[in-house]
């Protein structure tokens, strides 16, 4: 099989290696896949630059979360050869493969009306905005929500999930045409925070009163900002840092705004408690059927175009979701 390696740390679009492999055998608990898509993510990237929460020895395929068929199943696996399945890969074996190695407590039967660029392209953003507006945020209907990076994927996903629970939605995002993709995808008010300022928008649009509840993929600068946008008893989930930047935030700002700092790890759970893994997913394909959420994916690449696309999705030069299906 064709698999893309890195070789050392650095950046993936020059460090990786599209190499030959033998196909890799599971081993308990495990499953062995077809790919059929892979999404691609930021913390993909963090991670080939040794810069993840999570590091891995090289040589090693990268590829966080995958879909495709079953062709193999090692010992003590309930899964049958043949299933369409989505979840994490085994580390050191992902998706940036025409094969890969996944757990098999960590997959998802995917239901007959939904293909696996779909699936895989929900997986992990979906996901993400499940557990930070519904499981760490409590979000309420007819509360405000600012979406920063709202055309990427994570946060064209909570763009769309907060939507579906019946909240006002202002989105941000850097370049006109971002603005306008997510205001096609269902943001009440968008904002281009390349061209426009960002606090002065916002509390334009709430006539100064701020936002419930803050969505961040970002941290940065964008923190600095967000925090003082929040309204009375505010929550900031704090979802990512693709600024590169982990910023901090004053004590006394916090006490004086009576705000919540709060932390969205959706993949700690997988070690931590794996039990709302279920209701997620039950409850975002439900969603999906009802034609309520639609996934952003912007473009679908072959192994030859990885490097490229990876390297687009860190220049923030891509909208939605990007997959990779190895057998374009």
């Amino acid at each position: 099989m064709k698999a893309w390696r890195l070789q050392e740390p650095g950046d993936p679009w020059t460090n990786l290696v599209l190499t030959e492999l033998d196909s890799p055998t599971p081993g308990p608990g495990e499953v062995l896949v077809d790919v059929a898509g892979t999404d691609l993510n930021f913390a993909d990237i963090l991670q080939c630059q040794g810069s993840y929460q999570v590091r891995v020895p090289t040589p090693f395929t990268p590829g966080m979360s995958t879909s495709g068929t079953i062709v193999a199943v090692g010992p003590g696996v309930e899964l049958d050869v043949g299933q369409r399945v989505v979840g994490w890969t085994v580390i050191g074996s992902g998706g940036f493969a025409q094969q890969a190695l996944m757990g098999a407590d960590g997959c998802t039967v995917l239901p007959d009306e939904v293909d696996c660029s779909t699936a895989v392209a929900m997986h992990i953003t979906y996901g993400t905005s499940w557990f930070a507006l519904h499981r760490r945020g409590g979000l309420q209907p007819g509360e405000s929500v600012l979406v920063l990076a709202a055309a990427g994927g994570v946060g064209s996903s909570a763009v769309q999930m907060a939507k579906a629970h019946g909240c006002w939605v202002l989105a941000a995002a850097g370049g006109p045409d971002k603005a306008e993709a997510c205001l096609e995808i269902g943001a009440d008010v968008a904002i281009d925070y390349n061209n426009e300022d960002l606090y002065d928008r916002v509390m334009e649009a709430t006539s100064g009163r701020g936002v419930d509840v803050v969505y961040d993929p970002v941290g940065g600068d964008y923190f600095d900002v967000a925090r003082r946008l929040l309204a009375w008893e505010g929550r900031l989930l704090i979802v990512g840092f693709a600024s590169g930047r982990i910023p901090e935030a004053p004590a006394n700002h916090v006490l004086v705004k009576n705000y919540s700092l709060v932390g969205v790890h959706m993949g700690g759970y997988r070690e931590v408690d794996p039990s709302p893994f279920q209701q997620c997913y039950d409850e975002i394909y439900q969603l999906l059927a009802d034609d309520r959420i639609d996934p952003l994916i912007g473009e679908v690449v072959g192994l030859g175009d990885l490097p490229r696309a990876l390297e687009d999705l860190a220049s923030r030069r891509t909208i939605g979701r990007v997959i990779l299906d190895p057998r374009a």
